[in-house]
């Protein structure tokens, strides 16, 4: 890892038209507009969808970390993150976040370990550490081979 602290840059641009494209430098460009609850067309990427995925990514790449540090064997992982908007006093923010997660791991000898894991990814996500809505986390741990 580099030294911190780290600095990220994107460019948004955008016509009167609802599309706006969001630019960095060496990743392909990426289309959002406002969500269908808010009068936008619906099919393109949302900034509301972009923190939900970010909360599931980040998720993810916490807890791939935290196992290969930990030495956890497993299979693979899916995650589902959802969130609430609402209004709080004046202002509209997101006050929940659920994260469901789906961990296939080699042999269920090791569920304690694998669930260790997931809630250390759960206390060690920078997405949802740097946000001020909670979040919650439920898993399940299985083996597809059994």
């Amino acid at each position: 890892m580099e030294s911190l602290p780290h600095n990220y840059k994107v460019k948004a641009i955008s016509t009167k038209a609802d599309i706006i494209t969001l630019i960095a430098d060496n990743k392909p460009e990426l289309l959002s507009a406002a969500p269908r609850e808010f009068d936008g067309p619906g099919d393109l990427w949302s900034p509301e969808d972009l923190l939900v995925a970010a909360v599931a990514d980040c998720f993810i790449l916490s807890f791939k970390a935290i196992a290969k540090a930990s030495r956890v064997s497993w299979n693979s992982v899916s995650c589902e993150a959802s969130g609430i908007l609402d209004k709080v006093e004046r202002s509209l923010q997101f006050t929940s976040f659920e994260v469901n997660v789906k961990l296939d791991i080699p042999s269920l000898e090791d569920h304690e370990k694998a669930a260790r894991a997931l809630q250390k990814a759960e206390k060690g996500c920078l997405i949802t550490n740097s946000l001020k809505a909670d979040c919650h986390l439920k898993y399940e741990i299985i083996n597809e081979e059994t």
